[in-house]
């Protein structure tokens, strides 16, 4: 490991930096040296430049990547190496906005009823009724579930932040039925070996689910979470509310699952109806 690796490795734990964003930055950082076969302590914003363009029009990379690429520059650049570039030198890409796709109720129980096992059905209806990211759900462990409370503990969610979620009675009849069959020690959800469920498991579990269920939308856990969150808006739950199960910093964030909620939409009558009926 370079002097320089180790050195940036240390600021982000320093600033405790989740360990899949320091594995991340590191990533991208090594492949920016690898690109021009140099460190990056002789390169600068001239290279940089370069190989943002190379990304975009050679690679032509998701806009994810290109963000994942501009942050760990960022980071290393005016942390790791102390530049007194301003922030704008190294830019973010413009992010599209697209709308998440969003399942029916029907949609949910069918692919939930077409899961192929026990486990599987478990660990999507986990997913769903508490809507929780892919990690959250394979993180789950015994102690986190509270059936006294009626809650599930989210430990260390998503930006290092501890969280509540409901634990409805028929998540929690579910569960118990899993629990007698699989007898699951820590881990709620177990892999090989008795590990955490992998994120890549559960999302396996999702789509041979939606594929079995003949739901044509591209569904992953994330669908699910989407769901979660419109469906309680459209039975009249409020965004604050839902930004706080969700674990949103923002609720500008949460506030977008506004624009996609059918309810919202059908309480807005057309225009049509203003013109005069035709003769």
């Amino acid at each position: 490991m370079t002097v320089l690796r180790q050195r940036m490795i240390e600021d982000m734990r320093i600033r405790n930096l989740a360990p899949r964003t320091i594995a991340c930055y590191v990533s991208q950082v090594a492949r920016f040296a690898v690109h021009f076969g140099r460190s990056p302590a002789d390169l600068g914003l001239m290279e940089i430049r370069a190989y943002q363009k190379y990304l975009v029009e050679q690679q032509q990379v998701s806009e994810s990547r290109l963000g994942q690429v501009v942050a760990a520059l960022r980071f290393l650049y005016q942390v790791t190496l102390s530049q007194q570039w301003p922030v704008q030198a190294i830019p973010y890409p413009k992010r599209s906005r697209r709308e998440p796709v969003v399942l029916s109720c029907e949609e949910v129980a069918r692919l939930l009823a077409a899961a192929s096992g026990l486990k599987q059905r478990t660990a999507l209806s986990t997913a769903y009724a508490a809507g929780l990211r892919t990690s959250e759900v394979c993180r789950l462990r015994i102690a986190d579930v509270d059936s006294g409370r009626g809650v599930l503990r989210i430990e260390q969610g998503k930006g290092r932040k501890d969280r509540f979620v409901m634990l409805s009675p028929r998540l929690l009849e579910t569960l118990r039925g899993y629990w007698k069959i699989y007898r699951p020690t820590h881990w709620l959800f177990c892999g090989l070996r008795g590990q955490a469920l992998t994120p890549r498991t559960l999302q396996r579990y999702c789509q041979a689910a939606a594929a079995a269920a003949g739901i044509a939308k591209p569904v992953t856990i994330h669908t699910l979470r989407h769901s979660f969150a419109t469906h309680l808006l459209e039975d009249g739950a409020d965004v604050r509310t839902i930004q706080v199960l969700l674990g949103h910093r923002s609720i500008s964030t949460t506030a977008h699952y506004t624009h996609i909620s059918t309810k919202t939409l059908h309480a807005t009558r057309s225009p049509l109806h203003l013109l005069p009926a035709p003769c």
